[in-house]
């Protein structure tokens, strides 16, 4: 940072690494992601120089280094990425001149171990070789130590589509003197030699590619570097591996200490902690930057890092308690000081690791036992292999790695049907993308250089242009975006859904369903094209679904500033959703609120809606005035150098939303859930104005109704207390009743139990309760050693089957479990049990005496 600082260019923070505007990405798995729309020219760059270092994760999609994590020394999912940017200002004299010079004059790497490659030039995209950077390089390098590289290597694209451009990247060999003897350097260069590796990506932005796939210019020409940090620790440490850096060893050796196994002495151990140590960097920091693990999107990748950090630990590192969760502290204190979320997010980090490590080691216990039934079963039938269709249902229903499942089968002699496991997984992948296929079409530019401003905090009703259009195909339907020059539409974010509403011409109008945000790019959602395209539009925006949504967006704030009062400053907000119907509000907490607190809160919220405190904004202010004010800023959420402030008296939060002009126009709010969503975090759902005035009068003609139903005229809570009281002592007198009718009972069933084959049996239909007659089992088992009872009953029309055995019948290898399941076939239903004791629910109430008449013949077989 200091280096470039000296260069000219403009520090900025990491943006955060779980990404919230762009449908095409979910984490930021390069630095260039937060300035993708600069590239695109749909914003401006605040400075032509920047440099920072990035937070990154590469789990999905084309930059996937999951599967080589651990294994090899130098690809990681979290990582941070250091690097510089020229945003049409310098291109690619400068970034390579300043490369050699940080690299070689600053961190003094050595120059006869470094490396170039240039792009070589690709025919069928009619794209030159790189010749200009190579000759930059040669002020430097030898041509030996300067390699053509293809396409594949030297042309980086973020994905399908977007920005894109050739690269020159920059590798050392960090291979000793007799090696690098044996065979030179060069011919190394991106061989996935681990000791021959790429530190630098100097990448020369100059093209944007197409849905088409065709290459256009860019409107200028930029520069994106990026650099490994933990590869460039290893080049400056003399490392052979990032994971023997100052930058996880801290990490690693307190794995080794949990798990009583020294690190460097075994090799599937070494693994084992290399995985959890690069895993729990990438957990903690997307639980910091406001990504909880889920089973959907984001969610569901970061819950799979995590049960694969506890998998390795479990299957190499025995550790069959929860052990992730108590390395958080030494990350923190690693990196704390430069990531401050990290400290502020500790216990919140901790709490969600700890549970989802024990949810997830229940699940392997589960999968375990099941994998032993299979396992059992093989045996049986004298087969070697599982087949694929069960290897899949213990991976998607349990979530069973399929790794752990072969190498249990192994220790048993047993081997996976891989491709049938492998066909499973296709199918289920087909159904997916079915479901989620979009096709989007490139953007046709009406208005290509119009500047595009929101306007939709002073105007609901402006004149506008569209200034670009493109068609998206989903599930066999077709929508347009619409993007305008002023648009007053308020689009998706921060919680708030996005505005509707309709656009008008002197020949049409078109309804705007819905508005997102693509990057900075506002996004109009229409079912129709406009006739006319170039037209002048007055666009109008739902007043209606606006005011209420306002109601609910501007209670959201002072929702959170009366939590923090009531139960403390330790709650922070971690997600919203805020329509024109209720807001939804997920909060930082580690107890259910008693119903003293939720009043309280309540009663503080109204308060300050009754002093109908005005709206104070404050627009494009910067950053640190804002905090000066005490101003609430959330994690994960990326914010600019200048900011909007939203004020209603003491509630001070950085917004983008849309806010009522004074708290009154609230009207009053009405807390109608609070609950736990995950470890750590608690959801409160409430509604403001008309909504919750017409709760509050239904729930009064619910009362007034109750009273009447109960006939009660006084107070209501009184009056049912009078009636649990006199219910109570009505049951207690039914239990009484039953108890000597069991008496009577069990002496009939005793005279007329039957002796068959050494066993003394007793069987009935009874119409008892489930508890009632399993009361009876127990006594009968308590007198009768070698007894053998089992009664049928039916309650609400469905029939079932309670069987207990005597333990002299148990010690002969009667099991009532396994007797009920096959007895349970005649009343079409199933159930279980212990070997001495077992019921069964069906369908069947006709086949309940076979049912009865298949167990007593099951039991009373000779064996």
């Amino acid at each position: 940072m200091e280096f470039f600082k000296s260069k000219q260019h403009h520090i900025v923070p990491s943006a955060p690494m779980v990404i919230k505007n762009d449908p095409t990405l979910m984490f930021t798995n390069a630095r260039m992601n937060q300035f993708k729309d600069i590239f695109l020219n749909i914003s401006e760059p605040k400075s032509a120089r920047i440099a920072d270092s990035q937070k990154c994760l590469r789990v999905s999609g084309k930059h996937n280094d999951l599967e080589e994590v651990g294994h090899d020394t130098y690809h990681h999912t979290m990582f941070e990425m250091l690097g510089n940017w020229s945003f049409g200002d310098y291109f690619k004299k400068e970034a390579i001149d300043w490369a050699w010079e940080f690299l070689v004059k600053v961190v003094h790497l050595p120059e006869d171990r470094l490396y170039a490659n240039v792009f070589e030039g690709n025919l069928e995209e009619k794209i030159d070789p790189d010749n200009e950077a190579r000759n930059y390089w040669k002020q430097y390098l030898p041509d030996s130590h300067i390699i053509w590289g293809s396409k594949k290597d030297n042309f980086w694209e973020m994905g399908e589509t977007g920005p894109c451009g050739p690269c020159s990247e920059v590798h050392i060999d960090l291979r000793s003197e007799d090696e690098r003897t044996k065979i030179a350097g060069e011919k190394l260069v991106n061989t996935s030699d681990p000791l021959v590796i790429e530190i630098w990506n100097l990448v020369f932005m100059q093209f944007n590619r197409k849905a088409s796939g065709v290459l256009e210019m860019l409107p200028a020409k930029h520069v994106d570097t990026g650099m490994g940090f933990e590869r460039l620790c290893m080049a400056i440490q003399g490392k052979q591996s990032n994971y023997d850096t100052d930058v996880f060893q801290p990490l690693i050796q307190h794995i080794a200490t949990l798990s009583g196994k020294p690190y460097g002495q075994d090799q599937q151990s070494d693994v084992a902690m290399r995985v959890i140590a690069d895993h729990l960097r990438a957990i903690s920091f997307s639980i910091a930057d406001g990504q909880l693990p889920s089973n959907v999107k984001a969610g569901y990748v970061i819950r799979r890092i995590l049960r694969r950090a506890v998998r390795y630990g479990y299957t190499f590192l025995g550790s069959s308690e929860p052990t992730l969760h108590k390395l958080v502290s030494t990350l923190v204190n690693q990196m704390g000081n430069a990531y401050p979320e990290l400290k502020s997010q500790q216990l919140l980090i901790e709490k969600v690791i700890a549970e989802e490590e024990a949810s997830f080691l229940r699940t392997l216990e589960t999968g375990i036992r099941l994998l032993d039934q299979h396992i059992e079963t093989a045996r049986k039938n004298k087969i070697s292999e599982l087949n694929g269709h069960s290897a899949f249902e213990l991976y998607d229903t349990f979530g069973f790695p399929l790794d752990l499942t072969e190498l249990i089968l192994r220790e048993n002699g047993l081997t996976v049907d891989r491709d049938g496991f492998n066909k499973a997984m296709e199918i289920q992948k087909e159904r997916s993308r079915a479901a989620a296929a979009t096709e989007t079409d490139d953007w046709v530019e009406l208005r290509k250089f119009e500047k595009v401003e929101f306007v939709g905090y002073d105007f609901t009703e402006i004149d506008v242009r569209i200034c670009r259009y493109r068609a998206v195909k989903t599930k066999n339907k077709t929508l347009y975006q619409l993007a305008f020059n002023k648009p007053p539409f308020y689009a998706e974010s921060g919680g708030q859904t996005g505005d509707s509403g309709f656009i008008e011409s002197e020949t049409e109008r078109i309804d705007i369903l819905d508005t997102q945000k693509e990057n900075n790019l506002i996004v109009h959602i229409t079912a129709k094209l406009p006739k006319d395209p170039m037209a002048d539009f007055q666009a109008q925006v739902n007043i209606q679904k606006r005011r209420l949504t306002a109601n609910n967006h501007s209670a959201t704030h002072l929702l959170h500033e009366a939590l923090r009062e009531v139960l403390g400053t330790h709650v922070e907000q971690k997600g919203s959703l805020v329509n024109a119907d209720y807001l939804r509000f997920d909060f930082s907490h580690f107890q259910k609120m008693t119903e003293e607190e939720i009043s309280k809160v309540e009663e503080i919220i109204n308060q300050k809606i009754r002093a109908n405190h005005s709206l104070v904004e404050r627009r494009n202010l910067p950053i640190a005035e804002a905090q000066k004010l005490g101003a609430m800023a959330l994690f994960g959420e990326k914010y600019g150098d200048s900011v909007r402030v939203i004020q209603f008296g003491t509630s001070i939060e950085l917004c983008g939303g849309t806010h009522v002009p004074a708290s009154g126009q609230i009207g009053i709010l009405k807390i109608v859930s609070e609950g736990a969503i995950s470890a750590g975090i608690r959801r409160i759902e409430a509604i403001t104005a008309d909504k919750a005035e017409q709760f509050i009068n239904d729930a009064l003609i619910q009362l007034k109704d109750a009273k009447a139903t109960l006939n009660i005229t006084s107070n209501l809570a009184h009056g049912i207390q009078k009636l649990l009281d006199e219910n109570r002592r009505l049951e207690k007198e039914i239990e009484t009743f039953i108890k000597e009718k069991l008496v009577v009972l069990k002496g009939e069933l005793k005279a007329n139990a039957k002796e068959i084959n050494g066993i003394t049996l007793i069987t009935a239909t009874l119409n008892l309760t489930p508890e009632a007659v399993k009361d009876l089992a127990y006594q009968l088992r308590g007198e009768i050693s070698n007894v053998a009872f089992i009664a049928g009953t039916i309650s609400a029309d469905k029939p079932s089957l309670t069987i207990m055995l005597g333990d002299e019948l148990v010690k002969k290898s009667h099991n009532a479990a396994t007797i009920v399941r096959e007895a349970a076939k005649e009343i079409q239903g199933g159930g279980g049990g212990q070997p001495f004791f077992a019921t069964a629910g069906g369908k069947n109430v006709a086949g309940l005496n076979a049912s009865i008449n298949k167990a007593v013949a099951l039991i009373t077989k000779k064996k």
